[in-house]
């Protein structure tokens, strides 16, 4: 279920601030963040972050088409089942 439109979307406030720090040049680089419910915005075209996955930080790159999608989409929390090959023996 998606957010109101009267609300806007989720963004960590904490988060929010080192955006415009980064925007007014007094962070540069990545930014690392443990905020995976927050909404991507279209300031945010560009940027670097570090999403925390739950083990270790993955880095997003954020482009146009991840507008408006969560950050921890971007983020697997599970890696995929490794089964052995049965035919060695």
């Amino acid at each position: 279920m998606s957010r109101s439109i009267k609300k806007g979307p989720y963004i960590d406030p904490r988060l929010f601030v080192k955006i415009e720090k980064h925007m007014k040049g007094d962070i540069k680089g990545v930014i690392k963040t443990k905020s995976r419910s927050s909404t991507i915005l279209p300031i945010m075209e560009g940027m670097t972050f570090e999403v925390h996955n739950g083990k270790d930080y993955v880095r997003v790159h954020i482009v146009n088409e991840m507008i408006g999608k969560k950050l921890g989409a971007f983020s697997p929390t599970r890696k995929p089942a490794k089964h052995s090959d049965k035919t060695k023996k």
